[in-house]
Parts: structure tokens; sequence; C-alpha cells
């Protein structure tokens, strides 16, 4: 099978912190080993050197990802290749894609994958437009956008159940039928960010430290933890360790949305907290998450999956959470937490009682088990047949 891979990549200067590509620069070489030739087309090479590479433009911002393909490029892609099967990792690409796979002549399945979901559900079903995607009210073109691209693909590939659920709730609403095209594939694990609790760490000087390794934006509910860390700071009990992923963002993108560093700052004013940076080093951020006692979730209502939950379970770290989405799906609900006293109650439990945090310990890493590169590739190229 001859698989063209379309990937976005919306920080090309700090790799570390693109989920998508960690996703495909962990999957293609197990996809590679199952059998299939593999090509990723993306402003920057992933996987290994048995991945073929074809080197596309970077889109300024994350609107221009999803609202100007280029067909002539995608043209020349799939007459250059002649995949069997061409994965449109923006979802919103995917009808230009078709488009060029009727240009090329080319029949070739098209799949897509839901890698970032422009919408949530409340409680009582109300369909939500992720704020991430709203500026000057663009929220409804982009979530238009995706429905096209649900329909105009042979495979639609999601992280989770909750992923499913949600996508075929948004897609029935205007009349798309998934049927038998949606899958469910979660990302892989990153087998360098595996320890066995088993062989329990030392932490840093003997302290409790609570790790929080995701984006800072606004619309990962940041103000919700910084709320949070306030607490905890207050408490004393615990340090917090908090991930700075992107570090010195461009003029350009800190115009569009200036709430990572206004919440860096904000946090970086609290007592008990340090900001931490892996500045790109994945090994340096594995030093960094195997010094901490627990994780904590983001407070994303429109979160389908979060690879750093992975990552902290994946290296025995339990995770606290709020109770909402794929986390209460995922997470155990021993360490889902409703209220904030819920959350400091958990994380000093966590960072006191031995015997609990071992339980725990335990259970976060055995969760990812499944979560292999060699096992989720076997789930890809099943779901892609």
């Amino acid at each position: 099978m001859r698989v063209l891979y379309l990937l976005n990549i919306s920080n090309p200067d700090r790799l570390s912190a693109d989920s998508g590509w960690i996703f495909i620069n962990v999957l293609a070489p197990a996809l590679t080993d199952a059998g299939a030739a593999v090509t990723v087309a993306a402003p920057a090479p992933a996987g290994d050197d048995r991945c073929g590479f074809i080197r596309t433009r970077v889109p300024g911002t994350k609107y221009r990802a999803r609202l100007s393909p280029d067909i002539d490029a995608l043209v020349s892609m799939v007459q250059a290749e002649r995949p069997d099967v061409v994965v449109a990792n923006q979802v919103e690409e995917a009808p230009a894609v078709r488009a060029a796979l009727l240009e090329a002549g080319s029949s070739a399945l098209l799949a897509s994958y839901c890698h970032y979901l422009p919408f949530s559900f409340t409680d009582g079903g109300r369909l939500l437009s992720d704020p991430a995607l709203d500026d000057a009210g663009l929220g409804q073109s982009v979530l238009l956008g995706f429905m096209a691209g649900l329909a105009a693909s042979d495979r639609v590939l999601v992280h989770s159940s909750v992923a499913a659920s949600w996508v075929s709730a948004a897609a029935a609403r205007t009349g798309i039928e998934l049927g038998g095209r949606l899958r469910i594939v979660p990302p892989p694990r990153d087998e360098l960010l595996v320890h066995d609790p088993a062989t329990p760490y030392d932490t840093d000087r003997g302290e409790a430290i609570g790790v929080y390794n995701h984006r800072l934006y606004a619309h990962y509910g940041t103000s919700k933890f910084v709320d949070l860390a306030r607490e905890l700071s207050a408490a004393g009990r615990v340090r917090l360790r908090v991930m700075d992923l992107f570090g010195d963002r461009s003029a350009e993108r800190r115009g569009l949305d200036d709430s990572p560093e206004r919440m860096r700052d904000a946090l970086a004013a609290l007592p008990h907290v340090q900001i931490v940076s892996d500045r790109g080093d994945r090994v340096r951020y594995k030093r960094m998450l195997s010094g901490a006692r627990f994780g904590i979730a983001p407070f994303r209502p429109a979160c389908p999956w979060s690879m750093s939950v992975i990552d902290c379970q994946a290296m025995g770290l339990p995770v606290i959470s709020p109770r909402m989405g794929w986390f209460a799906e995922h997470i155990d609900p021993e360490l889902c937490f409703t209220t904030p006293a819920e959350a400091v109650d958990l994380a000093e439990r966590l960072a006191s009682d031995d015997a609990f945090h071992q339980l725990h310990a335990k259970r976060a890493h055995a969760c990812t088990a499944d979560l292999t590169a060699d096992r989720v590739a076997a789930r890809y190229l099943e779901a892609l047949t």
C-alpha cells in the first residue's frame, strides 16, 4: 500500500510542540515495518529514512491551513506518487484533495484524520464552535469546511469514542451520514517516553511536583488552570512545573492570539510555580516528566485526545483531570474532579499517599499498553482497507 500523508505543521520551529508531527513521526516507521510505503508531504520531514518526503509551504496562519489549499501542488504530488491512499491530516483540505484526485485520474482512497475538532458539545447537547478558530467570526465557516471535508472523505479517522460520537452528531446535523466510513484510531505513544512505575523515580529533592505540559492558549481553559495553580500555591504542599512549549513566538502569531504569553506571565508570578522549557529536546522533556509526581490535564472542552496526557501516563505519572470529554472516558474516575477543591485534594493525596500514588501510577502506565506504534499502525492500516 502506497500512502501519501498530507501534514500541516503549525510549529515548524518547535516540532516537539506539534502533536500532528509527533504523531506521524512515531507512526510512519511502524507503518513502513508493516509493509506500507509512506511519503510525508509537510514543511518538515517525519518518520525515518525509509519514508519519502515532499516539502510543502508553511501556512502563515491556522486559517490559511484550512482555507487556502494548493490544488496545483496536490495534483502534482498525486501524479508523482501514484498513491493507493491519501491521508489529509487537515480535514478541511479534503474537498480540494478530492478535486485533485479527480483531475489526476487517481482512484486513491481519501482518508481524513480528525486531528483537531473545531467544535464541542455541552452536556445539554448544544454544539459550540471552538473559540480557537472563531477570530473575526470565522468559526462557522471553519465548521462548515470541516463538514465538507467529512462529506468528501472515504474514511474518517478519529482518536476516541468521544470524538466519534461528537463527529457523528455534528455531521448528522448537516445531513452527512458517515455510516461505515468512521473509524477510531488513537495516536501512538512515544516509546522514548515510557517508564515502568515498578521502578519509581527519585523526584527532585524529594519534593512533590505536579506537571502541566499543555499549550497555554486561553482556549485550552488555561485560566481555570491558573486558578487551580493559585490554590495549590497557597496550600504550599505541591510545586507546579509548567511547560512553556512555544518559547518566543513570532509577532504574527502573537498578534493573532497573545494568550500563551499572558497565561505564562500570570503563572510565573505565583509562588511554588516553575516555568520550564524542553527547548525542543525530547530527552530533556523526558527528564522533566520523570522528576514529577503527577500530571494535570488541560481544561479544554473540545479535547478529543491529548498526547501530553499520554506522555505522562506512559511515564507512570497519574493524571488528574476535569470530568469532561475524552478525559472522563480515558482517565481513572478516581482521578477526575468537578470542583477546584476536589482537584486540590487529589493533588495533595497523590503527593503524600504513597500507596494511592503507586496504584494510580501502575494504572496510568497500563492504560497506554495498547498504544504502541506497531499496534496503532495495525489499526491504522486496517482502517484504510
